[in-house]
Formats: C-alpha cells, sequence, structure tokens
C-alpha cells in the first residue's frame, strides 16, 4: 500500500486499511495455527470451523464496517470488543495449551493497546474475559496437553509476524500524526499571520471582541452613551505645501503612531484617521463605565498634548521649525454603534449628533487647546480642572452649547506639581517628575541648576 501524500488523508482511510489487515493477519495466524495443529493431529475436525470463521470473519466486518465511516473512533472501539469477545470465545472452544494461549493473549492484548486508551484497554479485557467465560460454559473446561513445538513454532512466527506489523502500521501512523500536526501547525502560524495584518485595518478592542466570539461580523447597530473625541493638527495642511512628500509622510504616520500608541493605553477605540485627524470613542467594545471612559478619554487628550511638545522637540532637531500644536473636541452622548454597510463590505463607527458636537468641538478649539462638552465636564470636574470658555452656536443643536477648557489634572497643578512646561525664544523645558528614574534625578538637577547659574550670571552681568 503507498504511502498517501497528504496526512490528513490518515484520517479518512489509512485507519481502517490498517485495521483491516491487522484484523486479517491476527484471524489468519489463528486459522493457520489450528490448521497446523490438525496436520499434526492434535486438534480434531472441529477446528475447522474455527478456521473457516476466522478467513471470512476479517472480510465481513470491513464490508459491514464501511456504511459507518463517519464514526471511525466508536466503530473502532466497537469491533475490537467484538474481536476480545469472539477470541475469547475461541479460547474456551479450542481448550489451547498455557504457552499458544500465552501468545494469542499478547497479540489480542497489543491490539487492545493499539486502540489507545486504558479505559478501552479495560473494556476489551472485561470483554475477553467475557468471551472466555461463554466459552467455557458452552463447551466445558479440561487441561489441553503440551502442544508440539512444530504447532508453537507456528503460533510463535505467527503472533511475531502481526506484533511487527502493528509495529510498523503504529510507527507509520505516528509519523503520518506529526506530518499532520505540522501541516495544521503551519496552517494556524498562517492563519495568525494573516490576522495580524487584518487587525491593523480594524480597532483592537473590535479584532479581539470578533475573534474570540463576543462579537459577529454582520449588520447590527445599537444605542449606547459614548465618550467621543476629535483632533487634528493646526496649520498641519499648510505644512503639506512647504516640504517634501517624503519627509511629510514620515512626519504623518510617526504623529499617528504614537497617538495611537496613546489611545491604546487608555483603552480608547480608533474609528479613523482623516489625514492629521483622529476620531476616537470610548465606551464600546468595552466600557468601564461613562464616568471612568470620560476620564479615560480627557486624561488620554491631555497626555496626547503634552507628547505633542516632545514631537515638536524632535522635529525642531531635524529642522522642521513650524510651531504645530493640536486641538482637540469631547463629548459625551447616546450614539449610534455598530456596523454599517452591506454584508460583503462593513465599516465599524458610530453616527449621531453627539458625533456631530465632538467634531464642532474640535473645530471650535484654538491651538493646543482641549474643549469638552458640559456633560463630559460634569464626570471629570472632581479630577480635572477645567475653565468655562463661553457658549458657541453648533450646527443641528438650536441653544448654544457651553465650552469649557481642559486646564490639568488637579494633582498637578497643586502645591507640587509634577508636570512643567515652559517654552519661549531660546528656552524649551518640558519635565514630568513622576516619570524621571531616581538614578537620574539628581542629574536631572544638576543640569536645571547649572542653567538656572549660567541666566543668573547673565542677569548680573547685564545690571551692572
Amino acid at each position: 500500500m503507498s504511502r498517501p501524500h497528504d496526512p490528513s488523508h490518515f484520517t479518512e482511510t489509512t485507519l481502517p486499511r490498517q485495521d483491516y489487515m491487522a484484523r486479517g493477519l491476527g484471524y489468519g495466524v489463528a486459522a493457520v495455527t489450528v490448521m497446523v495443529g490438525y496436520l499434526l493431529e492434535y486438534f480434531d475436525q472441529r477446528v475447522f470451523a474455527v478456521a473457516l470463521v476466522s478467513l471470512l470473519y476479517p472480510h465481513l466486518v470491513f464490508i459491514l464496517s464501511r456504511p459507518f465511516e463517519k464514526k471511525k473512533r466508536a466503530t473502532r472501539k466497537f469491533l475490537i470488543n467484538i474481536d476480545a469477545f469472539l477470541f475469547g470465545i475461541f479460547l474456551g472452544f479450542l481448550h489451547l495449551p498455557m504457552e499458544i494461549a500465552g501468545l494469542f493473549l499478547i497479540m489480542i492484548n497489543t491490539s487492545f493497546i493499539v486502540v489507545g486508551s486504558i479505559t478501552a484497554w479495560v473494556f476489551c479485557v472485561i470483554s475477553l474475559a467475557a468471551g472466555v467465560s461463554t466459552g467455557i460454559l458452552i463447551f466445558g473446561f479440561h487441561t489441553a496437553p503440551a502442544a508440539p513445538p512444530a504447532l508453537f513454532m507456528t503460533a510463535a512466527f505467527g503472533v511475531g509476524m502481526h506484533l511487527a506489523v502493528t509495529a510498523f502500521n503504529s510507527n507509520r501512523q505516528a509519523r503520518d500524526l506529526i506530518r499532520l500536526k505540522q501541516k495544521f501547525q503551519g496552517q494556524v502560524e498562517r492563519f495568525q499571520a494573516l490576522s495580524q495584518q487584518v487587525s491593523k485595518y480594524v480597532a483592537p478592542q473590535v479584532w479581539e471582541s470578533i475573534f474570540s466570539g463576543r462579537r459577529q461580523a454582520r449588520l447590527e447597530t445599537q444605542r449606547k452613551k459614548l465618550v467621543v473625541f476629535f483632533s487634528d493638527i493646526v496649520g498641519f495642511s499648510s505644512l503639506s505645501e512647504q516640504i517634501e512628500a517624503e519627509a511629510f509622510t514620515d512626519l504623518l504616520n510617526q504623529y499617528l503612531t504614537d497617538m495611537s500608541r496613546i489611545a491604546l493605553k487608555y483603552g480608547g477605540t480608533i474609528d479613523k484617521f482623516i489625514g492629521d485627524g483622529i476620531m476616537i470613542f470610548f465606551g464600546d467594545p468595552v466600557s468601564k463605565g461613562t464616568k471612568r471612559d470620560a476620564l479615560a478619554c480627557v486624561s488620554m487628550a491631555i497626555e496626547m498634548r503634552r507628547h505633542m511638545l516632545k514631537l515638536r522637540k524632535q522635529w525642531a532637531e531635524h529642522g522642521m521649525t513650524a510651531p504645530l500644536q493640536i486641538r482637540m473636541g469631547i463629548n459625551t452622548g447616546y450614539c449610534t454603534v455598530g456596523n454599517f454597510g452591506t454584508d460583503s463590505r462593513m465599516d465599524y463607527t458610530i453616527i449621531g449628533k453627539e458625533v456631530n458636537l465632538a467634531s464642532r468641538l474640535e473645530s471650535e478649539a484654538d491651538a493646543g487647546e482641549i474643549l469638552i462638552s458640559h456633560e463630559t465636564f460634569a464626570l471629570v470636574k472632581d479630577k480635572i480642572i477645567c475653565r468655562q470658555r463661553g457658549t458657541a452656536m453648533v450646527k443641528g443643536f438650536r441653544d448654544p452649547v457651553p465650552l469649557y477648557q481642559v486646564v490639568d489634572y488637579r494633582r498637578d497643578l497643586g502645591s507640587n506639581p509634577s508636570f512643567v512646561n515652559h517654552e519661549t525664544e531660546g528656552f524649551s523645558l518640558y519635565l514630568e517628575s513622576e516619570k524621571i528614574r531616581e538614578e537620574e534625578k539628581e542629574r536631572v538637577a544638576d543640569a536645571l541648576e547649572k542653567a538656572a547659574n549660567k541666566l543668573r550670571g547673565k542677569v548680573a552681568d547685564v545690571s551692572r
């Protein structure tokens, strides 16, 4: 029999054929042994019935089990128990001498073990014992004389051949299983790599909820209270006309990468990028409660504003001197969230007037400013200091909308602030004391002290 090229072929056709060959060989050994015993005048004519059953039974089983191939494991276990019971009856019928019975018991026990589980082996032993008991009850029991050497050698050779074939098939089965595992492992790794590629086109929270089975990719929406965020860079469009396309692309990609990392840090769902604009929302598919979602969103905006100072410093070191600043708008309210589009192409996003309000707040904001709505302010005011910035007439809203300007965390504007930022011509200071490692604090303090001494020295020279 040729080896299947496809390892999955093993599960479809190889096992039934291997069982057929092993069963045919085992019963063939029994048939040859009893016929040799008859020729040696050790057995009487009754053994012809045993030989006939042994020669026909494997083929009959193979034909009758074909309709049950879809249930290979159950069929295999059932048939090995039938083999055990039938073999037990043969032992009770033939009254084999101990040495030959021992050889046959080794052969049938090997078949039991190949089934592959301790429970299956125990049931096979029980079936064998039941067969022996049935044979003794029907045909009686008496002690058999010692077997002639030729009969023992015939049985030993046949059992040895059966064991060799069983070992060969088991080894081949193990190799096929290894190849099958390697094939499936390769497919799993390929699908994992593809899923990672696909995940770059959707928010990580959405990707994770789909692959975990919590969300289905079908057209459905729901109403939820969300915190919506919009941002863009002031003056970025005019900058695109002043620098090379490659440099402009690198700058934009760096900005979007850094801001996305901050958004994911606070649990935001990135909806889309619109040029240098970013749309993010909190509250779906995972929500920590509206209040915590609002605080996470405003905290994200504060960190984005701080990080923009770092980016400006990095860009200035590469010759980009335009003082780019980010502006942001945040609103909280009920939105429609879910999959929009068609069955073949859908987009997970949010719509509603509260989304429009967040966008309008971003447009109203000045450079470096974070504007939030009244409902967002009410949710974060105990942690965030905000200033009322009047009202604005917004399209889609009849009454003027109150505006609130985010200043900073209350803890950072207390008597011992952890964040300090100051910029003027010839001087730039950005300090987050909580993030400085202990071993670096002394060197940072020395640098600040040296800078202060130089400034004081120049002031003293000017006064003289």
